[in-house]
């Protein structure tokens, strides 16, 4: 029997883009991993706008997370290297009821197997099976892209991130914080885990050495790290977790599809972790190949060059402004140059002043 589609990678992006086209009755095989349990040890946290916490309602995924895996982000905090050097969002000032959520990845994944379990039209398979259109959600690695011949631009940072879950001795009252000291950037996102109410994912971007450093330090030395990157802004953090680190890299697609083919997620785009933005633009893939699919005239086949066009031309802004925005901001909080440095704590604090630039910026980043 011949598929509708084969989605090749089974993680975020490839469960919600099989669960979105199985509503619209499409015959979809799931290439991945056979086994759905969430993975041990995993420190990851998404930060899910508004758009994405959406597809996730109408998937029936987001209700069955549990309270303590998603929480409301009510104000973001952001720090330059010098104490004047700030921005602040609010959800009032942006006239919503939260600026984000932040979801434990292993309890998305989880909750997104779950829904496929009862999804019909859906297929799980280990081998390529005969199919008219060929999704690749692959992830970072996605070598089915280069057997297809689609180049990419590509800017290797010669950073890492590194990753671990930290407990706070105060509530971390829907606060997301983020400093850019001397090239790194520091993100605690707040949790509801490990410990209701005071835990916070940390996104540590830094020189791959350092990161790797840090990662092997003992707890003691890395909290002391943290007091001095932090100065105690979010309270005393103590480690509660393993390490993980990870190479970061910008990476743009130029062909998001072709005959037969399409590109989504971080096969089709990876972007600096500043922006909060990786999973929020492949959901917006998600949704968009979905409308596209969906909307088709009834005689035109579903891998119609013509057809999967449309895709690529509604993702070309929101993916190209998203990276590039997060890469030019890294590229001049890197710089070392002190009068690059001074105007970009300026900028920080102009922006600040101006409550319809900072609604406008928080509008984008909600989708």
């Amino acid at each position: 029997m011949q598929h509708d589609v084969l989605i090749r990678g089974d993680g975020c992006v490839g469960r919600a883009l099989a669960l979105s086209l199985s509503r619209q009755g499409l015959r979809v095989a799931l290439q991945g991993r056979a086994a759905a349990a969430p993975q041990a040890g995993d420190l990851r946290a998404y930060a899910l706008n508004a758009a994405s916490r959406q597809l996730l309602m109408d998937l029936k995924v987001w209700e069955a997370l549990p309270p303590a895996a998603r929480t409301p982000v009510h104000e973001m905090k952001v720090h330059g290297d010098q104490a004047e050097a700030r921005i602040e969002f609010s959800a009032w000032s942006a006239e919503v009821e939260e600026l984000a959520w932040i979801v434990d990845a292993a309890e998305l994944e989880s909750q997104l197997d779950a829904a496929l379990r009862f999804a019909p039209h859906v297929e799980r398979v280990q081998a390529e099976v005969p199919h008219a259109l060929l999704a690749l959600c692959e992830g970072r690695e996605a070598s089915s892209r280069a057997a297809l011949g689609v180049e990419v631009d590509q800017h290797r940072y010669g950073h890492s991130a590194l990753a671990a879950r930290l407990v706070a001795d105060r509530p971390h009252q829907g606060v997301a914080w983020q400093w850019f000291q001397d090239g790194s950037v520091l993100a605690l996102l707040p949790l509801d885990r490990p410990e209701p109410t005071c835990s916070y994912a940390l996104v540590w971007s830094q020189p791959a050495e350092q990161a790797q450093a840090w990662a092997t330090a003992s707890g003691p030395e890395l909290e002391a790290a943290l007091a001095a990157a932090t100065q105690g802004q979010a309270g005393t953090l103590r480690l509660a977790s393993e390490r993980k680190t990870w190479p970061l890299q910008w990476l743009r697609a130029k062909e998001v599809c072709g005959p037969g083919f399409v590109l989504l997620g971080d096969c089709a785009h990876q972007v600096h972790p500043l922006s909060g933005q990786g999973l929020n633009l492949g959901l917006g893939d998600v949704a968009a190949l979905a409308q596209v699919l969906q909307q088709r005239e009834s005689w035109r086949p579903l891998g119609d060059e013509r057809l999967l066009r449309r895709y690529a031309r509604q993702r070309a802004l929101p993916t190209l402004l998203m990276g590039g925005g997060a890469d030019a901001l890294w590229s001049g909080f890197a710089h070392a140059s002190p009068w690059v440095r001074s105007l970009r704590n300026q900028g920080l604090s102009l922006v600040n002043q101006l409550p319809p630039v900072k609604r406008w910026l928080a509008q984008r980043a909600m989708g």
